[in-house]
């Protein structure tokens, strides 16, 4: 039996400090169409940008993890991405206005409690898992981390810590997909240990830390004027030490809710893989770098897997869903600049067109004699207007609209385009139009053979009468 996709019910609004900037932000979480993943956007950026949740863009680990993608900057993103894949939710867009995701209670429970309360809303779109095959063992040298990732037929994890602590002792966690992930990972909060707040303080990483937002722990009785001291730097009144060794008498809400907290931590920085996995982890002092790392490994393993099995493939005998014709009553683009040659699928947010490189194109005349070579740019360029067709052909007028190039991203060439060869384009939305602006993703292949890849944002503009 095929599991389907499932995104939220509605929309809900967050706001708090970022635990590091300690600035005010206010996150929204909003529903999504199939397929379209989670993403994360930056409303208070120029133009709004759009950045997919992938471990690809992971460029820091220190105290949380921080995606960065062009201009686009998101850190502390963990705890979200665990609630939302904790709940299995595969479809969501959340919106930021600051670059850092409020900490709130240290915990991803006011995110569950509120998609929990009302329900999450299955789609039509099957999930697509990525299928452990072989065992994977993974060892930090310098940290003596350890995740090894075990073929299964379910996801679970089996976690344990030993940070040489008298109050924590060694713990161990469990979480599996028939559990409640809601009431028994989600309520656990961060934790931090008490000679390391100062140091984190004083380098800007915990300006919106306070004793809301942590478990903080003291292995040893500390003097009272070394606890006022920090109650002045995080405007607290009084701080003491509790008898079970946490910072004023805090109740845990389950003994090894430290070990708990780690194993959310695994499944948000897991998340960024993209896919949902069938495998048994096994993870010991696991932290941000580790999981990451071992993610960037998986996440690599299963593009390669799926590609295989998305790649759009060029029927000659199959009639076009819109031919030369059609293609010139949508776009402004006539010879030598029109690169299009038939459309063969369209959907709502996704297209498929077909450019046949002949010889006796304009371009090879220089580029190069010898050696004829299709310019990079113009692949781009031919990738554009094949998503410039999905776009216009959802407008009631679409003669009287253009789009316009705003950015491109992230585009990688990997093999050379020649005469003879039938560039077969996809370009679908990775995100929905909002003030004329489109966010897309273009993928370009010669057979099975991916020769191009790249993300683009273009803006719809209305033409002059």
């Amino acid at each position: 039996m095929q599991i389907k996709q499932r995104t939220l019910k509605q929309s809900y609004t967050f706001t708090g400090k970022g635990l590091h900037t300690g600035r005010q932000v206010t996150m929204i979480v909003t529903p999504a169409p199939e397929n379209h993943g989670i993403k994360f956007q930056r409303t208070d950026l120029e133009g709004q940008p759009v950045m997919d949740a992938i471990v690809d863009y992971v460029t820091s680990t220190e105290r949380g993890t921080t995606l960065e993608h062009g201009e686009m900057r998101i850190s502390t993103i963990e705890h979200i991405l665990s609630a939302l894949a904790g709940l299995g939710v595969d479809n969501a867009l959340i919106l930021l206005d600051g670059s850092e995701a409020p900490i709130l209670d240290g915990s991803a429970k006011p995110y569950t409690d509120s998609f929990v309360k009302d329900g999450l809303v299955e789609q039509a779109a099957d999930r697509k898992y990525f299928e452990i095959k072989e065992k994977i063992y993974y060892k930090d040298a310098k940290s003596g981390a350890e995740l090894i990732i075990i073929p299964d037929d379910d996801f679970s994890i089996d976690l344990m810590i030993d940070f040489n602590s008298q109050v924590l002792g060694n713990q161990y966690a469990r979480f599996s997909s028939k559990m409640d992930y809601a009431k028994e990972i989600a309520p656990c909060r961060t934790f931090v240990f008490f000679h390391e707040i100062e140091p984190l303080f004083k380098n800007n990483l915990i300006k919106g830390g306070d004793l809301n937002n942590a478990i903080v722990i003291l292995e040893n009785p500390v003097p009272q004027e070394e606890l006022d001291r920090l109650a002045n730097l995080f405007h607290s009144t009084k701080l003491e030490r509790g008898p079970a060794g946490y910072l004023n008498h805090l109740e845990l809400r389950f003994s090894n809710e430290c070990a708990r907290h780690k194993l959310l931590d695994v499944i948000g920085d897991f998340s960024l893989i993209g896919f949902p996995l069938k495998a048994k982890i096994i993870a010991n002092k696991s932290g941000h770098q580790i999981n990451t790392h071992v993610a960037k490994l998986l996440r690599k393993a299963a593009k390669d897997y799926f590609s295989k099995q998305n790649i759009p493939v060029y029927n000659p005998n199959a009639e076009p869903v819109i031919d030369i014709n059609g293609i010139k009553a949508l776009l402004p683009h006539r010879s030598p600049f029109l690169m299009v040659d038939r459309i063969t699928e369209m959907t709502a947010d996704s297209v498929v067109g077909i450019k046949t490189i002949g010889v006796n194109e304009g371009f090879f005349i220089g580029h190069f004699p010898d050696e004829p070579v299709m310019p990079g740019v113009l692949i781009i360029e031919a990738m554009a207007q094949v998503g410039g067709i999905l776009v216009l052909s959802g407008l009631d007028e679409p003669a009287k609209y253009s789009t316009y190039f705003l950015k491109i991203d992230g585009v990688k060439f990997k093999k050379k385009v020649v005469p003879g060869d039938v560039l077969v384009f996809k370009v679908v939305f990775t995100a929905p139009i909002r003030r004329n602006i489109v966010c897309m993703r273009g993928e370009a292949y010669v057979g099975d053979a991916l020769v191009c890849e790249g993300d683009m944002v273009a803006q719809v503009i209305k033409n002059k009468q």
